[in-house]
């Protein structure tokens, strides 16, 4: 069998893989997606990976919703087979750094949302902000006569992280949500390229990582061996600070006041293996209520490979 194709996002939160790989042999192609979580719901579905590491609500979002028809099975193509960390991420709220007319999250009602993909992390969490600022309509209680309702903001998928940044400069949009450290760097009118400013927060009311795997691998013996490796590296990464340290501000690109800040606030899972499915339920009626997802959908034992404790 040729070697798993591991999808991740290429910023800090991947130090334990690559310690995975580096110490401890895991045989794996490892695919970075600076894009995020959405671009690698597409590739996943094309056949193009065979696990990826990405952000909870963005997984949920892909596969909770029901198939479009009995016969069509993009819905059910991979599962959510492990928790790969437990502490919940912080979500910067940015816009550019010259934005006068944007100062809190209160001014971001109605304007226009940058994403990097629709389904994606940094979409499915504008609407959670949507829910928690009251922007939301009650659709249930709102009268037929009132016509469709409004969105709360104008969404624009921009791809990656460097076209938010630029967006929110040249006002093709006027805020996005992207990981606070990631975010910190481009803080302040010296950041080069396209300095942007903080104008609020967010946290997931979850734990923020999962691993999912396609469902011809799901339960293999590849996919039990990778995540044993990635445990290995979870531990060498929770015994070796120092040497974490180095890799994100050396090879990641971050400042190494940051890279120590950060591994104050984040907590890898002890075992990566299985999910707790009141995770993924609390995670559902979040989105559900967040208007991410409608009333149906399927049960979370469809598209869950391995539930912790069962």
């Amino acid at each position: 069998m040729p070697p798993l194709r591991i999808g991740f996002v290429p910023e800090h939160f991947s130090t334990p893989l690559h310690f995975a790989q580096t110490h401890f042999s895991l045989q794996a192609t490892l695919i970075p997606f600076p894009s995020g979580t959405g671009h690698m719901v597409t590739s996943l579905r094309a056949g193009e990976l065979d696990l990826a590491i990405g952000l909870t609500e963005g997984w949920v979002a892909a596969l909770a919703p029901p198939s479009p028809s009995p016969s069509d099975p993009s819905r059910n193509d991979f599962k959510i087979v492990g928790t790969y960390v437990e502490s919940p991420l912080c979500w910067a709220i940015s816009t550019g750094s010259t934005r006068d007319d944007i100062t809190s999250a209160a001014d971001l009602h109605g304007k226009a949302l940058g994403v990097s993909r629709v389904g994606s992390g940094s979409y499915v969490m504008g609407f959670v902000l949507a829910d928690r600022e009251g922007w939301l309509r009650d659709f249930s209680s709102a009268p037929p006569s009132d016509g469709p309702p409004k969105q709360p903001f104008d969404v624009k998928p921009l791809q990656n992280f460097e076209n938010l940044r630029k967006a929110v400069n040249d006002k093709t949009a006027d805020f996005f949500m992207w990981e606070y450290f990631t975010s910190k760097r481009y803080y302040g009118s010296a950041a080069s390229p396209y300095p942007i400013k903080k104008v609020g927060e967010i946290y997931t009311p979850w734990s923020s990582w999962k691993i999912v795997a396609r469902n011809e691998v799901v339960g293999g013996k590849e996919v039990e061996k990778a995540l044993d490796k990635l445990n290995a590296g979870v531990k060498w990464f929770q015994e070796h600070e120092e040497e974490a340290v180095r890799y994100i501000s050396e090879e990641l690109d971050y400042e190494e006041e940051d890279a120590r800040e950060w591994m104050k606030t984040v907590r890898f899972a002890e075992d990566v293996k299985g999910v707790e499915s009141e995770v993924l339920e609390k995670t559902v009626a979040t989105l559900k209520k967040a208007g991410v997802l409608g009333d149906a959908g399927r049960p979370v034992e469809e598209w869950v490979g391995s539930i912790k404790g069962r």
